[in-house]
């Protein structure tokens, strides 16, 4: 399993509507307004390196308004929510 946390910039009049766009995106698995540097945050899984790539440079490419992204590969999860799931399926 490939995780990604992808930070996008987008028109300030066209969050909302690009949020909801993105939260219908298969493999976008949660979707956040975001204050700082960049309006939204969303966390990417998909099976392979090839899905993300795909889902980067195509289905985000097609969603208008938006200005930057910056994408970054997740090596380790360390919270407690994580670690739960972990434990109770025997890992």
């Amino acid at each position: 399993m490939v995780t990604a946390i992808i930070l996008l910039s987008i028109e300030k009049k066209h969050i909302n509507q690009v949020a909801e766009k993105l939260a219908a995106i298969d493999g976008l698995s949660e979707v956040y307004s975001v204050s700082g540097s960049y309006d939204i945050a969303a966390i990417a899984r998909v099976q392979s390196n090839d899905q993300l790539s795909e889902l980067v440079t195509q289905h985000l490419a097609q969603i208008d308004y938006i200005l930057k992204t910056e994408t970054m590969l997740a090596f380790r999860a360390y919270s407690k929510h994580d670690l739960e799931g972990m434990f109770s399926v025997g890992v």
